[in-house]
């Protein structure tokens, strides 16, 4: 194997996950959800692949433990940033041992990277309409970043975007179900820009059950508490509360329909791919990432009112279920999405094996 890989070659990676949740989270977790996917698609294609996550992570690969346990389920931790400088440190004592280095804790790294010799780059999995982030990423243009919609590179136009690389799953995670059933379905996170109110909105109007999976974060308990709570009595609205891998394949897979009713610039939405794998369409609004992920009249409907949304749920047998499926295995299988991040390695690798040839030539 070559220093630095190349097409075809296997390749020495490191993937750096965020400790905030272990690979794969226990419960709610995206991004450490897709570098658990990409890793155990890396280690099954025959790479060598070492994980820098927190130590309750399960996983083939190489497993470079920073903390013991995810700093969420951590009740000692108080300052998480602590344990991130502490990953980047280590991550960069080894990076030697690598032809790249894939981070995907946003912006931590960047000044010690940049003066790094080692391929790396970094996909940014969150929103980056923040104002702070612009100075931010002005003085890092040379970091090279991926995201994981075109999309989300709006605010950041100028940034070092290497490629957009949307979010696949293991095909067999949801098995498809043909039959569907009889409630609405909301999944993820109870805050304010998820609008789960337009959801509740959304079934009572139209009498059709609706439950509720979702996490509740400390930072939003007063939005549940104003806008979820009040409805708990209601015999339409059931509240299941945070649910993993497990038991997102029965929820959505048995459900009529996926309510995604955002009210941001959803980097990705991973509900969405979730839902088609199982089938099931999905009902969202225009926002973000949505048209991308979504064929409006094919795998669900892009709405941008209630009374669109209302529309869409009454015209949900006209879509076929098959058709969900099979665009998902299309367009957003872990493989796929593997394959798109192998071909950035390569690209890099050979750009810095380009790079070092043509140094040790201006030195001789």
């Amino acid at each position: 194997m070559s220093l630095f890989g190349g097409t075809g070659k296997l390749m020495r990676i490191a993937q750096v996950a965020p400790l905030f949740e272990s690979v794969p989270p226990k419960q709610y977790g995206g991004t450490e959800r897709i570098v658990s996917y990409l890793t155990e698609e890396l280690v099954r294609q025959g790479h060598e692949v070492t994980l820098f996550a927190s130590g309750d992570s399960e996983t083939r690969a190489r497993l470079a433990p920073i903390t013991p346990r995810s700093l969420r389920l951590d009740p000692d931790c108080v300052d998480n940033v602590a344990h991130h400088v502490l990953m980047v440190e280590q991550v960069w004592k080894r990076a030697a041992d690598f032809d790249v280095i894939h981070f995907h804790c946003d912006y931590l790294h960047y000044p010690v990277s940049r003066r790094q010799r080692v391929p790396h780059v970094t996909t940014l999995h969150g929103r980056l309409d923040i104002p702070d982030l612009v100075p931010l990423y002005r003085e890092f243009r040379d970091i090279p970043v991926i995201s994981i919609s075109d999309s989300q590179r709006a605010p950041l136009p100028w940034a070092n975007w290497q490629a957009t690389v949307h979010h696949g799953l293991p095909p067999d995670l949801y098995g498809f179900r043909a039959q569907a059933g009889e409630y609405l379905a909301f999944l993820g996170r109870i805050s304010p820009e998820k609008r789960v109110d337009r959801a509740l909105e959304i079934a009572l109007q139209l009498g059709i059950p609706l439950k509720i999976a979702a996490k509740v974060d400390r930072v939003d308990a007063e939005y549940f508490d104003s806008v979820v709570r009040p409805v708990l009595d209601e015999p339409l609205v059931e509240f299941v509360g945070e649910i993993g891998d497990g038991e997102k394949a029965e929820f959505l897979g048995n459900a009529y329909a996926c309510l995604f009713p955002i009210d941001w610039p959803e980097p990705f939405g991973l509900v969405m791919i979730e839902a088609m794998a199982c089938g099931t369409p999905v009902i969202a609004y225009r926002n973000g990432s949505v048209p991308e992920v979504l064929d409006d009249g094919r795998t669900g409907f892009i709405v941008d009112n209630l009374d669109d949304a209302l529309q869409a749920v009454r015209r949900v047998p006209e879509l076929s279920r098959r058709h969900c499926r099979d665009v998902f295995e299309q367009r957003f299988t872990a493989a796929r999405m593997t394959r798109d991040y192998l071909e950035i390695y390569e690209r890099m690798a050979d750009r810095a094996r380009t790079g070092v040839a043509e140094a040790r030539r201006y030195d001789g």
